[in-house]
C-alpha cells in the first residue's frame, strides 16, 4: 500500500515535485509571515495559540500541566500540544526559536500530508485520481494558513490521514501488527481531539458489514482495547494524582456543549427562561457555574428546544451545524497576499465536486459492498456527527476537507473518463 511499485515514473515525479512544493511554500510562508498568524497576544493570554504557548513553557519549567489555571494543574485540555512545544523548548529555547521549529514542523507535516492523500487516494481509485487529489490539496490556502497557527489542527490531520491508510491496510490484510498501528494513531490523535476515541466504532460497522467471524471481531477489539488503555494510561494516572478523580480526557465539554446548543449564538428565547427561573433571563447567566453546571443547561435548552421549537433546533443540529463545518474555508488570515474570496471559491469548488464524489461512492459502496468507500465515508461520517451536539465551525471541519478533496479528485477523473468516451 505504501510502496507505490505499480506507479508510474511520471506520476512519481509529478508527485515529489508537489510534496517539495508545498514544504518550500509552507516553510517560505512561515518564515516570513511568523507572528503575523498569532490569534492572540502573549501578554493577554487571550486566545488557545498563546495558551498553549504559555502552557509548554509552564510544563518545561514547573513540570505542571496548566491551562486557564494559572500555574495550577488544569484538564482543561489535552496535553498534545504543550509536550510538542515543549519538548522543541527544550532544544530550541523558550524564546521564537521553538515556535519558528514548531512551524517548520507544521510545513513538514503538510509536505508528508500530500504523500499521505496520494497513498489513499491510490489504494481507493487509481494514480490519476490520486495525482488529482494531492495537486488539489497543494492549491488549497488554509492548508498554508494551518502552517503558521499554533493550533493542534495541522498535527491532528496528519494522524488522521495516517490513521484511515493503516485502517484500510488493517482491513484487507487482517494482520494484528497493523491494528496495533491504527490504535496506535487512534489514541496518539486522542491526545490532541479526545472525540477519535469513538474511531474504533467505525472499524466494528465495517466487520458487521463484511460479516466478518465474531471470533476476530472480539480478537480484534481486545487487541485494539489494550492498545488504548496502555496509551492512556499516563493521562489517567496524572489526572488521578492531581485532581483525585478519574477524568478519561478533559473537564471542559460543558462550555463548547453550551455555545453549541445556542441557535446563532443567540440567547434561548424567554419562553425559556420563564421555564428555568434559576437563570436571569440573559445569555451571560447561562455560562455561570462549572464546566458540569454548563453541560446541565446545554442538555436543558436542548430538552426545551426540541419539545418548542422543533424544526428551528432540527435544523440547527443538522444543516447549520453541517454549514458551520464546510461553508466556509478555514482561513482566518491572508496568506501569499491571496483574498479570502478566491480562497472561498475554490473551497465551494471543492465542495460541489466532493459532494458528487462522495454520491458516487456511496452508490458504489452500497450497491457493490465496497469496503474502502465504506470506510472513508463512515469516517467522514463519523468526524462529521461528532461534532454536532457542540459549537460547529471552520476550524473543526478543516481536518475533513482532505476527504472531500479526494472524493473531488474522483469524481472529476470520473468526468474526464466520460468525456473521453465521447
Amino acid at each position: 500500500m505504501f510502496k507505490l511499485k505499480e506507479v508510474s515514473k511520471s506520476i512519481k515525479i509529478t508527485l515529489i515535485a508537489v510534496i517539495i512544493l508545498v514544504f518550500s511554500l509552507s516553510a517560505a510562508s512561515v518564515l516570513y509571515y511568523g507572528d503575523y498568524f498569532l490569534l492572540g497576544s502573549y501578554e493577554k493570554l487571550n486566545n488557545d495559540d498563546v495558551k498553549y504557548v504559555n502552557s509548554a513553557q509552564i510544563l518545561l519549567n514547573k513540570h505542571t500541566l496548566a491551562y486557564n489555571s494559572g500555574k495550577s494543574p488544569s484538564a482543561f485540555i489535552m496535553p498534545g500540544m504543550p509536550f510538542v512545544l515543549s519538548g522543541l523548548m527544550l532544544i530550541f529555547g523558550q524564546g521564537d526559536g521553538a515556535v519558528i521549529a514548531f512551524r517548520l514542523l507544521q510545513a513538514a507535516l503538510q509536505a508528508f500530508s500530500i504523500y499521505l492523500i496520494f497513498v489513499l487516494a491510490h489504494s481507493l481509485f487509481n494514480s490519476r485520481t490520486a495525482i488529482i487529489a494531492s495537486i488539489a490539496a497543494a492549491l488549497y490556502l488554509p492548508d498554508y494558513f494551518s502552517s503558521g497557527v499554533i493550533l493542534s489542527e495541522t498535527i491532528f490531520r496528519t494522524l488522521f490521514i495516517a490513521l484511515i491508510c493503516f485502517s484500510l491496510l488493517a482491513l484487507k490484510s487482517n494482520q494484528t501488527k497493523h491494528y496495533i498501528i491504527a490504535a496506535v494513531l487512534v489514541g496518539l490523535a486522542c491526545y490532541f481531539k479526545p472525540h477519535t476515541i469513538l474511531f474504533p466504532v467505525v472499524w466494528f460497522i465495517v466487520w458487521l458489514v463484511n460479516k466478518i467471524s465474531w471470533k476476530s471481531i472480539v480478537k480484534y477489539t481486545v487487541i485494539v482495547s489494550i492498545t488504548l488503555v496502555l496509551l492512556l494510561c499516563p493521562w489517567w494516572i496524572r489526572n488521578y494524582v492531581a485532581f483525585d478523580s478519574f477524568i478519561p480526557f478533559t473537564k471542559s465539554a460543558g462550555n463548547p456543549m453550551l455555545l453549541g446548543a445556542l441557535v446563532n449564538n443567540e440567547a434561548p428565547s424567554q419562553a425559556f427562561f420563564h421555564a428555568h427561573p434559576e437563570y436571569t433571563g440573559d445569555r451571560s447567566s447561562l455560562f455561570v457555574g462549572s464546566d458540569d453546571d454548563m453541560a446541565e443547561t446545554a442538555q436543558k435548552i436542548i430538552k426545551f428546544g426540541f419539545t418548542e421549537e422543533p424544526m428551528k433546533y432540527l435544523k440547527w443540529y443538522t444543516i447549520d451545524k453541517l454549514k458551520g463545518l464546510y461553508y466556509g474555508p478555514y482561513y482566518w488570515k491572508t496568506v501569499f497576499g491571496i483574498s479570502g474570496i478566491s480562497v472561498g471559491i475554490y473551497h465551494s469548488l471543492i465542495l460541489i465536486f466532493g459532494s458528487i464524489g462522495l454520491l458516487l461512492m456511496l452508490i458504489q459502496a452500497l450497491r457493490r459492498r465496497n469496503t474502502p468507500y465504506l470506510l472513508l465515508l463512515l469516517t467522514f461520517a463519523y468526524f462529521t456527527v461528532i461534532y454536532v451536539p457542540f459549537v460547529a465551525f471552520s476550524r473543526y471541519g478543516y481536518p475533513n476537507v482532505f476527504i472531500i478533496a479526494i472524493a473531488a479528485a474522483f469524481a472529476i477523473n470520473q468526468l474526464m473518463s466520460l468525456r473521453k468516451k465521447t
